[in-house]
């Protein structure tokens, strides 16, 4: 909402901190890994879009970019995790510059030098910005101080001049892209014929009866599935089963998890942390010296949540008492001191609609008006507030009912601040209320509160001593150094009782290894450097050191049955089941003749309420093509057998309730819009991405 009025004059705040607060909305994504051994290779092609070849340093520098606009945004290097959110972020970057700068051109958008002076310093700042000039007295965006530190550049060293000068093309660049996209969303529109279908089928009610004969009904021993059916399935099939890069791996896992030894040391830790917290005389600096996590002292408004490990075990918690240590749901012990509570700022909640009136004529504003009362008249009337915020409401609010959250009355213009605070009970405005961005229906949700709470939360990990990690290191270096192939390594895990892990089809830019977060080196390592049966070194991920072996791998290429093998002989059996069971059913007219068939191998059941808009049945699963037949009939008609990916439905009709005509079918119609307009971002960039031919060899590098 661009409620929030100019304040006071933050002093202190460094111009390399505002630099460093700016960051691209647009673009979403890792730098430099480990792997720098490859910027040996003569500067290798890391990817071709729309046919251009996209070399390793091009792609480096532009990673630079993302890292240091990352370490000014947050103030320290990103982590290894983090580094992959920044590669993506690069690459995403890299492509829309190639693919949408064409887009931009055919439509004729640009960003004129006045649009650009009204993103950083008029009365459209970017989120950007506002999101990093906050005053840390007044928690709220610092405009003056903004407007000091872009006067200050005139005579700013000019490295922070062209820095300054990157960011405004970077959000030049963003504002273009939520132009592009403002443009597509914007063209999404539902008919009134659409809005009354989807109002149909979301309150059509069928009552049914489901014969569900599941294809372990003939068991798989009865089936023979040759080589050329499936060789004849998967020609006919093609598209089921794309696969990129694959590869095959097996490892061994020698777990780092904290032993009972060390779980007993931090509960005796803490316990003895948080008997000393009672008596602290100063919380803060005892949390914040003694506690794993940081911050440790917080201090809660009204209206903010208190943290759950607290609620959940204290029902009521009084000032100056201490409360645990409990175990949080991630194994980490902690404690919380109520340290003070006080009167503060009173701060209340309301949700609002705004029609908006900026840089509207007079007669325009009466147009608006008189559409603001007349919804205002509805809601009188009893309509929910938060379906006309989502329908009618034209700010960023609407997608969350109107709510704005908790508030005090000077982070709002006068008008709307009076108007709220000035309410005694809650409930809706009886009146608009008019302010400079347009008129507002305003529902008071929550009065005014004004007690504030101080709470020192002391947390103690649990995490692997030395001792624990040491001797895991020392079983896995020891089992990577006796097992020079694959044979080896399965002869020593069975010898050593090491169970060993399969992770089968793994895709060259995965990032995980079946359930291990975060083991992209050793992806990396299958793909760039491993031969098949080659054994890996030792590799140290956050809960565990692992071994691994190159079972096989596939660069990316037609898919052959032997790729999938396993996938095709159980689409094949089943078509070949399903034909089976229909041929069984032929010639019965009911459906307890047909169930009979089968036994109890068959289920049939009765749906009272099977909506037309339902894709699934309940009970038995994702049946689209058996709903839709069912609404296709005659109250008492049968449907024809009909195959599911879970096996054979027969559905039969047995009354039919249809939907009542309803005078405006707008909110559907809007709801359907608002659908489309949510996904066609997506989908366009989707399909620019696959005409531009998007190839991503960077799974080899990074």
């Amino acid at each position: 909402m661009a409620l929030i009025k100019e304040i006071r004059q933050r002093t202190g705040l460094a111009i390399g901190v505002i630099a460093g607060g700016l960051i691209l909305f647009l673009l979403g994504g890792d730098l430099l890994s480990p792997n720098s051994t490859l910027l040996g290779s003569n500067n290798p092609v890391v990817g071709e879009i729309a046919g251009e070849e996209i070399t390793y340093q091009e792609y480096v520098d532009k990673v630079e970019e993302f890292r240091i606009a990352y370490q000014q945004r947050t103030g320290r290097a990103p982590s290894e995790v983090e580094m992959f959110t920044v590669r993506e972020q690069a690459w995403q970057a890299m492509i829309v510059e190639k693919v949408f700068d064409e887009e931009y051109e055919k439509l004729g958008m640009t960003i004129s030098p006045e649009e650009l002076v009204d993103m950083v310093q008029g009365k459209n700042i970017v989120p950007e910005l506002r999101q990093q000039l906050i005053n840390p007295q007044t928690g709220l965006f610092d405009k003056t101080q903004l407007i000091a530190f872009l006067q200050s550049l005139e005579t700013a060293d000019p490295a922070q001049q062209a820095f300054w000068a990157q960011q405004e093309q970077l959000f030049a660049e963003s504002r273009l892209r939520i132009k592009y996209d403002n443009l597509l969303s914007t063209s999404e529109y539902a008919t009134s014929a659409e809005g009354k279908m989807e109002y149909k089928a979301a309150n059509t009610i069928a009552e049914a009866s489901i014969l569900f004969v599941p294809y372990y009904a003939i068991p798989d021993t009865a089936i023979s599935v040759s080589e050329s059916e499936m060789e004849a399935y998967l020609r006919d099939n093609k598209e089921k089963f794309q696969t990129g890069n694959t590869a095959n791996i097996e490892y061994v896992n020698f777990s780092i998890l904290p032993s009972s030894a060390d779980s007993a040391a931090v509960i005796e830790e803490i316990t003895q942390l948080t008997e000393e917290l009672k008596n602290a005389d100063n919380d803060s600096v005892f949390v914040n010296r003694n506690s794993d996590l940081r911050p440790a002292f917080y201090t809660f408004r009204p209206g903010d949540e208190f943290p759950e490990d607290l609620t959940r075990n204290v029902s009521e918690f009084v000032e100056g008492e201490t409360y645990g240590p409990f175990v949080t749901a991630n194994s980490t012990y902690i404690s919380f001191k109520v340290s003070d509570k006080y009167e503060g700022t009173p701060r209340m909640r309301a949700s609002h609609i705004l029609f908006s009136t900026e840089g509207l004529a007079d007669a325009a504003k009466a147009d608006v008006k008189a559409q603001a009362e007349e919804v205002l008249q509805d809601l009188k009337n009893g309509g929910d507030f938060a379906t006309a915020a989502r329908n009618y409401g034209q700010d960023g609010t609407s997608q969350t009912g109107g709510d704005l959250g908790w508030f005090a009355k000077e982070e709002f213009v006068d008008e709307f601040a009076e108007a709220t605070y000035a309410r005694r009970t809650t409930g809706l405005l009886p009146n608009l209320v008019e302010t400079e961005y347009g008129y507002h229906i305003i529902e008071v949700t929550d009065l005014p509160k004004t007690e504030y709470t101080k709470i020192a939360v002391l947390q103690k990990e649990l995490i692997a001593s030395d001792a624990t990690r040491n001797e895991a290191f020392r079983n896995a270096d020891s089992f990577a150094a006796e097992s020079g192939n694959r044979n080896e390594f399965t002869e020593n895990a069975v010898d050593q009782n090491y169970r060993v892990l399969q992770a089968n089809n793994v895709d060259a830019t995965s990032r995980n290894l079946n359930n291990l977060q975060n083991a992209r080196e050793i992806i990396r390592w299958a793909f760039a450097e491993a031969t098949e049966g080659e054994v890996s070194p030792v590799f140290e991920l956050e809960n565990a050191y692992i071994v691994a072996t190159l079972v096989s791998k596939k660069e990316e290429e037609e898919t052959t049955l032997a790729d999938v093998r396993d996938q095709v002989e159980g689409q094949v059996r089943n078509d070949k089941k399903a034909a089976l069971i229909m041929e069984a059913l032929a010639g019965k007219s009911t459906l307890e003749e047909m169930k009979a068939v089968y036994g109890d191998d068959a289920s049939l059941n009765e749906i009272p309420d099977l909506k037309l808009s339902s894709s699934v049945i309940p009970g038995i699963g994702f049946a689209p093509k058996a709903v839709g037949a069912i609404f296709g009939l005659s109250e008492g008609g049968i449907t024809k057998p009909i195959q599911e990916d879970i096996g054979i439905i027969v559905g039969k009709l047995n009354t039919l309730t249809p939907a009542a005509d309803i005078a405006d079918y707008t909110i559907y119609q809007a709801q359907l819009a608002q659908s489309g307009a949510q996904r066609v971002s997506y989908q366009v960039m989707m399909a620019l991405e696959d005409l531009a031919d998007v190839k991503d060899y960077r799974y080899k590098y990074f």
